[in-house]
């Protein structure tokens, strides 16, 4: 696949409800584990928070269902399992960057959708 398509295409398949074959997709090209995906967040978790990365269980859990077709939230907590890869397994990610990396994704499909 060619890179130039690579981004636009991780958020149409999010869109599509093909959240599970996006995370696929990421994990190949940037070398890491496929994380696992869940709906509920864990427990002391703010009510408001639409999603989260557990690096103990590579899990990125979101609030509902409906969360599993939002590209930012899960490009966001995919980025945290990206940068929570280092040697020592520790988090290295911010939320700043975490945001600039989804939203990367996100107007590189909306540039690929203009026709």
């Amino acid at each position: 696949m060619a890179q130039d398509n690579f981004k636009p295409i991780v958020v149409w398949l999010i869109l599509n409800g093909k959240t599970e074959e996006a995370l696929e997709l990421l994990s190949k090209n940037y070398k890491v584990k496929v994380p696992e995906l869940k709906v509920g967040l864990p427990k002391g978790h703010k009510v408001t928070a639409f999603g989260c990365y557990t690096n103990k269980n590579q899990t990125i859990s979101v609030q509902n269902s409906d969360i599993l077709v939002n590209p930012f939230v899960i490009i966001h907590e995919f980025y945290h399992h990206l940068r929570s890869k280092g040697a020592d397994r520790m988090h290295r990610g911010t939320e700043k960057n975490a945001d600039k990396f989804a939203i990367d994704f996100i107007e590189a499909y909306k540039k690929a959708a203009v026709i």
